[in-house]
């Protein structure tokens, strides 16, 4: 496993398990096998409706608490400073811990991320955050955020994958020190059968998804790939035998066409 260093001098897995969409019961067993497999980074939010299940997940796996770093994520209605306080507690309470090691800001609701913000700081201070960031989070809402917070984000969590590599906002956060971490890193599976991806992947006797995980690693990406089944979630992990060469990251890199799959940041209705 590889480890990235936060700007608090938290230390982040760089491969995790994700588990959007994932109904309780599946994201139970989902955290348990990767908790298994080796994982150690598992990304949850409120607004997946499994907090439940990723806490249930952790204490049937037989893991030490200690060893594993837990996202969620504050989710958009309940952005406000009260709010934020009486959303965290219930996320804690859900997933049945003390403390989460990240908790996220889901997406940039426009006039209240700021007062969350201060919730958020006040809830680092207390212990029971051992780190807190945003998601979705464009350069003009992080230099916003940036203008009046205490408590500088750790991690940016966005949409990246080879067709949405977004570099300028990588490089923009890696200027100011805050972490990038990949949601939708397979491309929702959109990408796996690219001949340019398959062609890598033969040559080292992985699959495409196994590149493309590998592709985030190498380009400093903390990346959270998401599954319920055993030995996709088993396979996901199995990339630390293998090295792109630059001229493969290059290629990898040229698929870019600036696509989206999930919603702009500077236009959602949700």
């Amino acid at each position: 496993m590889d480890y990235q260093t936060l700007n608090n001098s938290l230390e982040i897995p760089q491969i995790g398990l994700g588990v959007w969409r994932a109904p309780n019961e599946d994201a139970a067993k989902a955290v348990e096998w990767a908790l298994k497999a080796g994982y150690r980074l598992i990304d949850t939010a409120a607004a997946y409706k499994n907090e439940d299940g990723v806490g249930q997940g952790i204490r049937n796996s037989g893991v030490p608490r200690e060893e594993i770093f837990v996202t969620t994520k504050l989710w958009n209605s309940d952005q406000g400073y009260e709010s934020t306080h009486q959303a965290f507690n219930d996320s804690l309470e859900k997933l049945g811990l003390d403390y989460v090691d990240l908790y996220l800001i889901h997406w940039p609701v426009a006039g209240k991320y700021k007062d969350s913000w201060k919730a958020m700081e006040e809830i680092y201070a207390s212990g029971k955050a051992k780190a807190i960031g945003v998601s979705n989070f464009h350069q003009h809402h992080l230099e916003d955020l940036l203008a009046d917070a205490k408590v500088k984000p750790v991690l940016d969590q966005i949409e990246i994958h080879p067709t949405l590599t977004q570099e300028p906002l990588r490089n923009y956060l890696k200027s100011i020190d805050v972490a990038v971490e990949a949601w939708s890193p397979l491309g929702q599976g959109t990408i796996l059968n690219n001949p340019v991806l398959v062609e890598i992947g033969k040559a080292h006797q992985k699959t495409a998804a196994q590149v493309i995980i590998r592709w985030h690693l190498q380009n400093e990406i903390i990346v959270i790939p998401k599954s319920v089944h055993e030995q996709r979630i088993q396979e996901n992990f199995d990339v630390f035998d293998f090295e792109l060469s630059a001229e493969e990251i290059q290629k990898i890199n040229g698929l870019n066409i600036n696509e989206r799959l999930g919603a702009d940041p500077d236009n959602f209705n949700f």
